[in-house]
């Protein structure tokens, strides 16, 4: 399968925000709260460390690679060319985030050899689902926000933004794991209606197709929203936020138990597991409003 070409325009800077606002959501922390607002506490007002993990690191990887293979001529786009991107890219983020060499060490170690092959691989699923030599994204990469309600901005990082001669509006998501189980599509797709609303808000054009390309089994998941759709999604990121405001002034954040538990770093503090959390934070109270816990941007992948 391949994706129609699309012309190449700058990607517009976030406004800055209006005085009224006085507070900032991205979608993985909303995401976070809706899937379980103990485990947004512990990312967004604990702020506690989670290690890194080899599949988000290849999350990163990937995501760095397909980004800089558009910057290469549309001929060039080939799969050699990016498999050729690996090891660079690899030793940039390294270079960059030092913490990552860490990975390769412990009781048993993994072979950064076979975890660039990994990567490489992963590629291949790209190249089965699109034809990068007939693209020219309009964006990579890029910050986009919207203030919502008047007083809450809302803000992500796009991978990648295609436009149609027509104006047409498609944003695509890069995805390292699997074709998704449900709890997981309805998080993905959470996060591309996020940025469809902003899109909207910003520019006034309802994006025609959100893309979710699943590289490891090479799908793709398409999805058009609408504008009746988006309102009512805005209308459920007011709550969300309105919600998280209650439960900061009570200092109340209770589990929420799912499947998606398995993959928590923080089980040890959780009260389902045994644990406790932390006394809450006295600075949670006076912290900056327009900061959320990742104001700078989530690395790519790292949140699947």
């Amino acid at each position: 399968m391949t994706a129609e070409p699309v012309t190449t325009t700058q990607p517009s800077s976030p406004a800055q925000a209006p005085p009224t606002v006085r507070a900032s959501l991205s979608p993985s922390r909303a995401a976070d709260f809706k899937t379980c607002p103990l485990l947004y506490r512990f990312r967004s007002i604990d702020r506690l460390p989670e290690r890194t993990t080899m599949e988000q690191a290849r999350g990163t990887l990937v995501h760095a690679v397909l980004e800089r293979l558009f910057d290469l001529p549309a001929q060039g786009r080939t799969p050699a060319a990016a498999g050729d991107l690996v090891a660079p890219q690899w030793d940039r983020l390294v270079t960059e985030q030092p913490e990552l060499a860490e990975l390769f060490e412990g009781a048993e170690p993994t072979d950064p050899a076979e975890f660039l092959r990994s990567a490489a691989g992963l590629l291949e699923g790209y190249f089965a689902v699109e034809d990068p030599t007939r693209l020219e994204p309009a964006e990579r990469e890029s910050l986009i926000s919207a203030v919502v309600d008047e007083e809450l901005l809302i803000r992500g990082y796009l991978d990648r933004l295609d436009v149609a001669p027509d104006g047409a509006l498609r944003v695509v998501d890069y995805k390292t794991g699997g074709a998704p189980r449900e709890a997981f599509e309805a998080r993905a797709l959470f996060q591309l209606k996020f940025y469809a609303l902003v899109l909207w808000r910003t520019r006034g054009v309802v994006p025609r197709v959100l893309r979710l390309l699943y590289l490891r089994d090479a799908e793709v998941l398409d999805y058009t929203p609408d504008a009746d759709e988006l309102v009512r999604f805005e209308r459920t990121v007011v709550a969300l936020w309105r919600a998280i405001e209650q439960a900061t002034a009570r200092q109340d954040f209770r589990p929420r138990p799912s499947r998606l538990c398995d993959w928590c770093s923080h089980q040890a503090l959780c009260p389902t597991f045994g644990g406790t959390p932390p006394p809450f934070p006295v600075a949670a109270a006076t912290a900056d409003p327009l900061r959320d816990s990742r104001s700078a941007p989530v690395a790519p992948g790292a949140d699947e």
